[in-house]
């Protein structure tokens, strides 16, 4: 009765969330034009005809659509004549998705979680297995699904600690959720047992999916160029989030340095596109000369001092252009950012205490030496002080970074593998 009268709260909750969470999606459209595209399908509702068959992928954000890229092609690698349906929440998420589509695939929003949008969801594609990314639990979706006696898996799953406490507090809610999950794919044996313990039946280790994606290596080498022709190193702030971009231009000005010019350039790359404003604003404020990646023309602009990476999808060009990364959502308590990046790209890293998203893969990384822990952005720009004067050190922990990614490939080969029996089943059931 409790996990009834929840699902049906949260039912009524989420349609009277309904017009604020349009207007804020169309609000976000002067920014990003793409949260106005094809608004009914929020709710529900489609141009194009109904069909059935499909292996529904949801990648909520533009880093959930990057980690499903290796997996889709092992899908199809696995399962040539599979059509894919790839859903989205945030309007990064769906242009990276493009990329991911071929000829006879579907891609539309994933509707909001009201019970009359996802029954209309559900009713016009019909898919036979749908598998979630990463985190993702929708009360509503789920209980359609297990109504329509859709298989639902979580793949690349994972839940920290902190996670899991959270969602005992609203248990009679998101129980009934993780108990409708057909089986979790889990990065690692930590997320597997908590994911057990929320209340999945069957979660089992299986890797983590970003180890198995490749920097492109046009873009890599491009930033490697421009370190090449750079004078002084580069110091970067990766992925950074609210109050992380003011804590370290504080750490910065607290350093005992020569009057002048710092010694380095300093590269900032917020983790979301809303924020580059914000963040230009604020290095505009230091009154140090300062560019932004969308000025450059044939590299980075030496006469500054501060770089603003205002770019999508330039990671790689980032992390070859720094000589030291400092790991953004680290340092605020935010469970850090994906390090897996920085190491396949070779660029040392500096971490700060708060990496709960990623725990094992930081523990991993620094156990390999591939990046080192501390306590604070003040304690990170003194390690990058010392860090940056000896290239041996820095060297060591580059080679560390690429040997780390490379250990830890393949977890897409296995999650396919479950995904294309389930599907083949799912769909020899309603032959």
């Amino acid at each position: 009765m409790r996990e009834r009268l929840a699902l049906a709260l949260w039912g009524w909750a989420m349609r009277l969330a309904t017009p604020l969470l349009l207007a804020r999606w169309w609000w976000r459209g002067r920014q990003e034009p793409g949260y106005r595209d094809a608004m009914p399908e929020r709710l529900g509702r489609y141009r194009v005809p109904a069909s059935a068959g499909w292996l529904w992928l949801h990648a909520v954000s533009l880093g959930e659509t990057r980690a499903a890229a290796p997996l889709v092609a092992a899908l199809r690698a696995q399962a040539p004549h599979l059509h894919l349906l790839l859903t989205h929440t945030t309007a990064t998420g769906r242009e990276a998705g493009r990329e991911l589509l071929q000829e006879g695939d579907a891609q539309v929003w994933l509707p909001l979680d009201t019970p009359g949008a996802v029954r209309r969801f559900l009713r016009h594609w019909q898919p036979r297995l749908g598998v979630l990314m990463e985190t993702e639990v929708w009360p509503s979706l789920q209980a359609a699904a297990a109504e329509a006696q859709l298989p639902i898996v979580l793949a690349n799953a994972r839940l920290s600690e902190r996670s899991l406490r959270r969602g005992q507090r609203l248990a009679p809610l998101l129980r009934p959720a993780a108990q409708r999950i057909h089986v979790a794919l889990a990065q690692t044996e930590g997320d597997a047992e908590r994911l057990r313990r929320m209340g999945v039946a069957q979660a089992q280790a299986v890797g983590n999916l970003k180890f198995d994606l490749s920097p492109a290596p046009e873009v890599l080498a491009q930033g490697r160029a421009w370190k090449a022709a750079c004078q002084r190193p580069v110091l970067m702030l990766a992925v950074s989030r609210e109050g992380e971009e003011a804590a370290l231009l504080t750490a910065l000005d607290a350093l005992s340095l020569p009057a002048g010019p710092w010694p380095w350039h300093v590269l900032v790359v917020p983790r979301h596109p809303q924020r580059f404003d914000e963040v230009a604003r604020l290095l505009a404020a230091t009154g140090r000369p300062w560019s932004r990646r969308s000025s450059w023309r044939d590299g980075p602009d030496r006469s500054a001092e501060l770089w603003l990476g205002d770019s999508l999808r330039e990671m790689p060009l980032y992390y070859g252009l720094a000589d030291l990364a400092l790991l953004g959502g680290s340092f605020e308590p935010l469970g850090g950012q994906n390090l897996i990046e920085a190491a396949a790209c070779g660029c040392p890293l500096l971490m700060g205490p708060h990496t709960f998203n990623f725990a094992q893969a930081a523990e991993l990384a620094e156990a390999a030496g591939a990046a080192t822990r501390v306590s604070d952005l003040g304690a990170a720009v003194r390690e990058a002080q010392a860090l940056l004067q000896n290239n041996k050190a820095r060297d060591a922990m580059a080679a560390a970074g690429l040997g780390f990614a490379n250990d830890h490939r393949g977890a897409a080969q296995r999650m396919a593998a479950v995904l294309v029996a389930l599907f083949t089943r799912r769909c020899e059931t309603r032959a």
